[in-house]
This record gives C-alpha cells, sequence and structure tokens, in this order.
C-alpha cells in the first residue's frame, strides 16, 4: 500500500474528494423534483458526450463530424470532468492495443479492481500521454487548446448552474451528476471486464452486461465492443439497448454526423444470434 502512495498526488485527488464529500449537499438541501430532474439531465448529456464523444467519436473514429461540430462534442465530453479529450482518447487506444495484459493501463484482472475503477485516473502515472497516438485529431489547433484546459467547460457549467439556479441547481446538477457520472463511465473498466456474458471470444475479458448498458447509454456491451471497436453500433441485438447509437442515428438524419462505420462480419456465422 506504501509503495502505491507515489502514484498520487493532491492536485487530482483533492478535487475528486470533494465533489464526492459535496454530494452530502443533497441532505442538507430540500427535495425538489425539478432538481432531480436536472441531475438526471445533467448526467444524461454528459455521458452521451463521453460515449458518443470521447469514445466512440474521439477514440475509435467510428462515425465523421465536421470541424465545428466536433468542437463541440469536445467540450460537452470536457463537461464530464474526465480530463482532455485528447488525454482520454489516447489512453484509450492504448487500452485497446494491450486490453487486459500486461500494459493494459486499467485492467482489474492485472492491477485490481480500484485501480481500473478509478485509481489510474487519479494516479499521476498517466498524466502525459504519447502524442503520436492521437495526431489523427491533435492537429486541430482548437483541441489542443480544449486539451490543454480541460478544466474550462466543467467550471463554465458549474458556474451557470449557480447562477441560473443557486446551490440547489448546482449541488444537484453538477456535484451529484458528476460524481454519479464518474462512477457510471468508470464501471467499464472496471466491471464491464470482471462481471457478465461474453458472446465473442476475443483476447480480453470483456463483457456484455445489460445493466451497464441501461447505466451508460449503450456501452454496456462492452465483449460486443472489443470484438467489433471500429463500429459505430454496440448493442447488436435488437433487445441490446444502444441509446449513444440511436442519438447519432437521429443526428446523421439531421446532417450532424454521418459515416457512421457498420460491423462488417455477415450475422451469418452465428456469433450475434
Amino acid at each position: 500500500m506504501i509503495e502505491r502512495l507515489h502514484h498520487y498526488s493532491f492536485g487530482t485527488v483533492v478535487p475528486f474528494v470533494l465533489l464526492h464529500v459535496g454530494c452530502a449537499g443533497v441532505f442538507f438541501l430540500p427535495l425538489r423534483w425539478d432538481w432531480v430532474w436536472l441531475l438526471l439531465a445533467m448526467y444524461g448529456v454528459r455521458m452521451f458526450g463521453v460515449t458518443a464523444g470521447y469514445h466512440r467519436y474521439f477514440s475509435h473514429r467510428t462515425y465523421k463530424l465536421g470541424r465545428c461540430w466536433q468542437f463541440v462534442l469536445a467540450f460537452l465530453a470536457e463537461a464530464s470532468g474526465q480530463k482532455g479529450v485528447l488525454w482520454w482518447a489516447a489512453h484509450h487506444r492504448v487500452h485497446h492495443r494491450n486490453a487486459d495484459g500486461e500494459r493494459d493501463i486499467h485492467s482489474p484482472g492485472r492491477r485490481g479492481f480500484w485501480w481500473a475503477h478509478v485509481g489510474w485516473v487519479l494516479s499521476n502515472e498517466y498524466d502525459e500521454y504519447d502524442p503520436a497516438l492521437i495526431k489523427d485529431f491533435a492537429k486541430f489547433p482548437e483541441l489542443r487548446w480544449l486539451d490543454r484546459h480541460y478544466l474550462v467547460p466543467p467550471v463554465i457549467l458549474g458556474g451557470v448552474l449557480l447562477l441560473a439556479g443557486g446551490w440547489g441547481a448546482f449541488v444537484w446538477g453538477f456535484v451529484a451528476s458528476t460524481v454519479l457520472l464518474f462512477h457510471g463511465t468508470f464501471t467499464i473498466n472496471s466491471v464491464a471486464h470482471l462481471w457478465g456474458s461474453r458472446r465473442f471470444d476475443t483476447p480480453d475479458d470483456s463483457r456484455n452486461n445489460f445493466a451497464l448498458a441501461l447505466l451508460t447509454l449503450g456501452e454496456g456491451w462492452h465483449n460486443n465492443h472489443h470484438k467489433f471497436m471500429y463500429a459505430c453500433r454496440q448493442g447488436i441485438c435488437w433487445w441490446e439497448v444502444d441509446v449513444t447509437y440511436y442519438l447519432l442515428r437521429m443526428l446523421s438524419g439531421l446532417g450532424v454526423a454521418r459515416d457512421l462505420r457498420s460491423i462488417r462480419m455477415p450475422m451469418a456465422e452465428g456469433e450475434a444470434r
């Protein structure tokens, strides 16, 4: 335990802890349903930023966007408080290259549940990333700026909620929803590599988990994703709910997103039955 302490510094740990402590504020405020709905809205909108932005767009390029919408999605993703868009995508690409292997940065099977769930994010071990891994997006100066100043989007969001709705809107809509968003996202690195079903015999420990799919707008079909990481759709069967994909289809119909990449393997092979 003592040997692991050098991984952490106050810079990341303190804000993370303070947000969790701040959640206690919901018990000192009157229960109002508009605040509950605000919490759910801020969770859902920003979860879409994480799943459609950080993950399916910037990490895997499963569809295309114009430059303006690309910046908007990056801003929305960073409003989740999960660091810079280039940082996030570069590290995720490392994960897929070494999934559940010795060089995987957050494998629960290799380094334990805590490290996979949140330890690696708080650690200073991965503060930096290899720019060569994300040079396709690092060529845009506005994304480089946003990546360097990743605190700007969440600070703006928190400030707007505080000014517009007072402490109740801030605690419920920003503090509590951000903490829920943290752990909802992190379950894919931890829980989705430990518990669930495996449709495909991939070389990693990825699992499909219906509950996580609901919690993360479709990311819980993680074994499907590790088999077809280039595909925009992660829920293959009709009952595999994938809200992120449905929303991207809507944006495609509106002309915002385009060229959504589909699964190339024919279903006749029987794997996805």
